[in-house]
């Protein structure tokens, strides 16, 4: 390719659903599809055939892959070897991984030669130093299997990063900032120079704060007295812990945030303990996330939740004012889009940044098949 691509089509296949957006060389939306997406391979491809003719000829695409292992640090143009290792990756992320494998091989079959990168939510996380990298862990399986912390939404951390300096008018070179994505998955990053340097999630999505559905860390012992003594198989305690935990099991009532809100504010005693732990979570791990970079200059809430619930944002950041964190009411409540939120004078910005994997994508895209 004699020049960067501009058109660029960006592929989210994920567990149950499908988000494909064709954007211009400026980054502005031509035209996008979402879908639920059940593994059906002729949905997939339809779906597929809907977003090209919309959008017009593409010069290239960019499919977000959540698992990358050990191996796959950085974004990774398209090839038949490449195919071929994310298949033997699978089994480290069974519901992600796959699906964007299919949605690789299916956009291949419709656009034979279209020049196409993969770009993995681990990458972002691959810069964390060993030190929290590394589990402590018997050493016969480390050396066995590639045993880490990987870390996730590394695509969503990376954008929000680059889009608050943005927003700083200063280099994400200078800044520390935590981002929080916040969505049905929860994850925070430590970006300190633009690079990872801690992160909340490990091997699997499970680690890390409360979610929707997902119970985050829990102590192993735990998990296996109750393996013991309530007979279950892995099968049952990865439905348990996937589907069944979090805010949904808290609760009782669900695991959306907006409803959890909605009943604490109600009086119920559920949800307002709910509420509570997820707040206790987030605003402590907020603060491990500050001292594995030795302070904070930022923090970047992002995620359907991080985005839309400013009452979630005002309690966190009331519990972290230690940190230097003060919000201003006014411009939290109204805060739509991309804004700053902190109180005059606070001495650590807080913002909300809308997430933009696609933009993120199509950056990382762009940058793999440009000419050096």
């Amino acid at each position: 390719m004699s020049a960067p691509p501009g058109r660029i089509l960006t592929v989210n296949a994920g567990s149950s659903s499908l988000k494909l957006h064709v954007l211009d060389a400026d980054d502005r939306v031509i035209c996008s599809r979402d879908a639920g997406f059940d593994g059906d391979e002729g949905a997939l491809r339809e779906e597929l055939e809907g977003i090209l003719a919309a959008g017009g000829p593409v010069d290239a695409a960019g499919h977000r892959v959540v698992h990358g292992g050990p191996d796959f640090t950085g974004p990774a143009a398209l090839d038949p070897s490449v195919e071929d290792e994310l298949d033997r990756l699978a089994d480290l992320a069974p519901l992600h991984n796959p699906p964007a494998v299919a949605a690789m091989r299916a956009l291949e079959a419709l656009r034979p030669g279209l020049p196409t990168v993969a770009c993995f939510d681990t990458a972002f996380h691959a810069t964390m130093p060993a030190a929290a990298s590394t589990y402590a862990i018997p050493a016969a399986w480390a050396q066995r299997w590639p045993l880490r912390r990987y870390g996730f939404h590394g695509l969503s951390h990376s954008y929000a990063s680059r889009r608050a300096a943005a927003l700083l008018d200063r280099p994400r070179a200078e800044l520390r900032l935590v981002t929080a994505h916040l969505g049905a998955g929860a994850s925070l990053a430590a970006v300190q120079g633009g690079r990872s340097v801690e992160t909340t999630m490990g091997f699997t999505p499970l680690e890390g704060l409360v979610m929707a559905t997902r119970s985050g860390s829990v102590d192993p012992g735990l998990l296996l007295w109750v393996q013991r003594h309530g007979g279950f198989d892995a099968e049952q305690m990865e439905r348990a812990l996937e589907r069944e935990a979090g805010l949904l099991a808290l609760s009782g009532r669900s695991g959306d945030m907006r409803e959890v809100i909605a009943g604490a504010e109600g009086g119920d005693e559920r949800c307002r303990l709910a509420l509570d732990v997820y707040i206790h979570r987030l605003a402590t791990g907020v603060a491990a996330m500050a001292a594995a970079m030795n302070g904070l200059d930022g923090l970047v809430f992002t995620g359907g939740a991080g985005e839309h619930e400013p009452r979630l944002r005002a309690a966190a950041c009331e519990a972290l004012a230690f940190l230097g964190i003060a919000l201003d009411p006014e411009a939290n409540a109204a805060a739509a889009g991309d804004r700053l939120i902190s109180a005059p004078g606070a001495g650590a910005a807080t913002l909300v940044v809308s997430a933009r994997e696609d933009i993120e994508i199509a950056r990382q895209a762009r940058a793999t098949l440009s000419p050096a």
